[in-house]
């Protein structure tokens, strides 16, 4: 009788044949390498297919950090949520919750100020005469031509030599304007007010003809938020980016892990680590935004708890990675300022510039 070499499954620990591709007891495969392939494989197609392992490893996410992420790394990748399909379904409802309960009413308080703001004058406010000797003729021609676009002034020959000789316009900035964008609001709101073409309003603002895409971009969004004075579209435009910006920044993390654990594991090791930690982050999020709108929460308790995600990092760190406490506080006070005082603060940057590009 021929006896045949046998392997352990590292999900259940069954004991099967060698020549076996999958395990026949919960069917994962027998030589599964973990990499960046492996890590998504599937994923998206799953998306929502998830069953009671989700529930399994709901508790041991909350309850005990880095053990996910040492479990999957290890084998166990059907005993418990693929990281990254539990990832995408925390991330859903968190998302969710914080466009219904936070944005929605941020938005709207921004546009309520805004509009309410004294950034819209009348015509008669923007334009203060006073008397003066004498003022150019070319000068007074600049000021009134905006005027005219639509008969408004219709003023002849002798009307203009009375005004040159008898009158100065001056354009005052109103000093109790909140927004400044370093040209004089109140002419371009003048010119708004009496519909002045586009060309003669940029002109205003200060933009030269030979000006690049970008710089009409700047120049368009700029001219369409005075005309609005919709800021909160800005902020929505910004908090629609935030989901797409975090696959960019959950990698720049797992890359952060990676160069301080060069020694610990592959690349697609910090990201299951990465996967589980932003899991746990929206989660306690998610909590924290649902109470509040049952409760108000006094501030400090809010203080607590998202510092005490913090805390969760660092156990995580220790366990996952198998380092000694003082290495552990050391790399994870590192690993956080870092990345709150630069990735962080870049990234906001770069979604609110982008949210006034394209809102």
């Amino acid at each position: 009788m021929t006896r045949h070499s046998t392997d352990i499954c590292k999900n259940c620990e069954q004991t099967f044949e060698k020549s076996f591709k999958f395990c026949p007891h919960c069917g994962q495969q027998a030589k599964d390498d973990l990499t960046v392939g492996v890590l998504f494989y599937n994923t998206i197609s799953n998306y929502f297919s998830f069953d009671a392992r989700f529930f399994k490893s709901f508790l041991p996410l909350m309850l005990k950090p880095g053990y996910l992420a040492k479990k999957f790394v290890g084998g166990k990748r059907l005993l418990y949520l693929h990281p990254a399909q539990l990832y995408l379904f925390i991330s859903v409802i968190f998302f969710f919750l914080m466009s219904t309960i936070v944005v929605r009413e941020n938005v709207q308080n921004i546009d309520k100020a805004l509009k309410n703001a004294k950034i819209n004058p009348q015509i008669t406010d923007s334009l203060k005469l006073k008397t003066t000797k004498n003022l150019d003729s070319v000068k007074i021609d600049s000021i009134i031509k905006p005027l005219t676009y639509k008969g408004i002034a219709g003023l002849d020959v002798e009307q203009k030599r009375v005004i040159d000789s008898l009158i100065n316009v001056e354009l005052d900035e109103d000093k109790n304007t909140p927004l400044k964008f370093g040209y004089s609001t109140k002419k371009v709101d003048s010119l708004i007010k009496i519909d002045a073409p586009d060309k003669e309003i940029y002109k205003a603002m200060g933009m030269n003809k030979d000006a690049g895409y970008l710089k009409r971009k700047l120049y368009a969004q700029t001219l369409k938020f005075q005309k609005q004075r919709n800021g909160g579209q800005i902020l929505q435009a910004a908090y629609d980016a935030i989901p797409v910006a975090l696959f960019i920044l959950l990698p720049i993390f797992a890359l952060i892990l990676k160069l301080f654990f060069y020694k610990k594991g592959t690349y697609a090791h910090h990201l299951v680590f990465s996967f589980y930690y932003f899991s746990f982050l929206f989660t306690v999020f998610s909590i924290i935004l649902i109470i509040n709108t049952i409760i108000d929460i006094p501030g400090w308790i809010d203080f607590l708890i998202i510092m005490s995600t913090f805390f969760y990092l660092l156990v995580a760190v220790k366990k996952f990675y198998e380092n000694g406490w003082l290495s552990s506080i050391i790399k994870t006070g590192l690993i956080s300022f870092f990345y709150l005082s630069f990735v962080l603060p870049i990234a906001f940057f770069v979604l609110i510039f982008v949210g006034f590009l394209f809102y």
